[in-house]
């Protein structure tokens, strides 16, 4: 088996040989039919194991035990695939493909890992913000729903007219006109009549009860008539 001319990390050299190898028929094996499905089914294989340790340790919607079970599970089909890839990105070269795919499994590993410590980390500190919000906004309407218990039973003080409404953290002014008839009786003296015989105008009480002019007695409805009092009335 032909050994390549290349390490593994002048990637562009190593591709194209890679490719000149597969494209001669009088070399055996072709590497990309290695190289092309093991990248896949490792690429996948990581991309499944990714997703998982953000949906356990970020999202938090999954168990974490079942978490590690599913990745250890898809860890050998990242690992065949590295190998697969590995194996034709070395031209066939078994000691070579196999150190290959410990390099790159175990810097995948602690990528990882770094990234689950990473959302780990991040999905705690989202947690305990949401805490604190929710608290807040807990703490927040146990005030307001307090200083509207306040408002709505604090006393009134009228003056004007006007009723002004003070609540503890708070002022609410409500207006409110009040219009009422207050009747007073005015004391005066007694008012004079006009006689219905006569037509003369006289107080009966300074006359004994009988007219001046005619001295008809003065009907008993003038007199109550004289002697009603006064009635002022006024709107405040």
């Amino acid at each position: 088996m032909e050994q390549s001319q290349f390490q593994a990390r002048q990637v562009r050299a190593k591709t194209n040989e890679v490719v000149d190898y597969h494209k001669d028929d009088t070399k055996p094996g072709k590497p990309l039919y290695l190289l092309i499905p093991g990248g896949l089914i490792a690429l996948a294989s990581l991309a499944l194991i990714i997703s998982i340790a953000y949906r356990t340790w970020w999202l938090e919607d999954f168990a974490p035990d079942s978490a590690i079970n599913l990745m250890l599970l898809l860890a050998p089909f990242y690992i065949g695939g590295v190998f697969l890839f590995s194996y034709g990105y070395e031209l066939y070269n078994i000691p070579r493909a196999l150190r290959l795919t410990a390099i790159i499994v175990f810097i995948t590993l602690a990528a990882v890992v770094i990234v689950a410590v990473l959302f780990a980390l991040a999905g705690g500190l989202s947690s305990g913000s949401k805490s604190s919000s929710s608290k807040s906004r807990a703490r927040s309407s146990s005030a307001s729903a307090s200083q509207t218990s306040s408002t709505s039973h604090s006393p009134g003080f009228g003056y004007g007219g006007s009723a002004i409404f003070l609540g503890g953290g708070g002022t609410r002014v409500e207006t409110r006109e009040v219009t009422r008839e207050v009747v007073k009786e005015v004391p005066k003296e007694p008012m004079p009549i006009t006689c219905p015989f006569c037509g003369t105008s006289y107080i009966p009480a300074e006359h004994n009860y009988i007219c001046p002019n005619c001295g008809a007695p003065t009907p008993k409805e003038l007199i109550e008539q004289s002697q009603m009092p006064k009635i002022d009335q006024a709107q405040t």
